[in-house]
């Protein structure tokens, strides 16, 4: 497994994957807070793409990500992290919608469960995941990151990359 860190306006994110895939992000902070494990090896050049895309994301340029990921999980939190690849940028949905759109509308339970261990954030949204009252859950890196994605996200909505 290799892995590197990219410095945002969220704190280091620490990318991790093999060869050209991403597997995980991990946060600075939060309950998704990860450091690399003793067998990692840091390096970079993997990394290329998805720092590239990050970098246009933050900076307000890229609404949709095109890296290839590796979403591992049971068909259950596969099919809620494809979900969650749907959500438009700059829109929010419920967990109970993410359970109506994979077809399992009394799962809204085990949704957030599989949201809150999503382990590729930003680039598979959850954090575009709320409350059906509006307000904002759980999130892995904390609710302040998740207000401050949402900010970004409302104030760059404008033209699709």
């Amino acid at each position: 497994m290799y892995y590197c860190y990219f410095d945002t306006l969220i704190g280091e994110l620490l990318l991790a994957g093999e060869a050209q895939t991403l597997t995980m992000i991990g946060f600075p902070k939060g309950a998704m807070r990860r450091d690399p494990e003793p067998d990692w090896i840091y390096k970079e050049e993997p990394f290329a793409i998805v720092r590239e895309q990050l970098a246009e994301y933050f900076s307000g340029q890229r609404k949709e990500f095109d890296v290839p990921l590796s979403l591992d999980g049971t068909e259950f939190q596969v099919s809620v992290l494809e979900a969650l690849q749907e959500i438009p940028y700059g829109e929010t949905t419920s967990y109970g919608a993410i359970a109506k759109q994979i077809g399992r509308p009394k799962a809204v339970r085990a949704v957030g469960a599989a949201n809150g261990r999503n382990p590729i954030p930003i680039i598979v949204p959850c954090h575009r995941v709320i409350g059906s009252s509006g307000d904002l859950t759980g999130f892995g890196g904390g609710l302040d990151t998740k207000a401050a994605l949402l900010r970004l996200e409302a104030e760059n909505s404008g033209t699709l990359l």
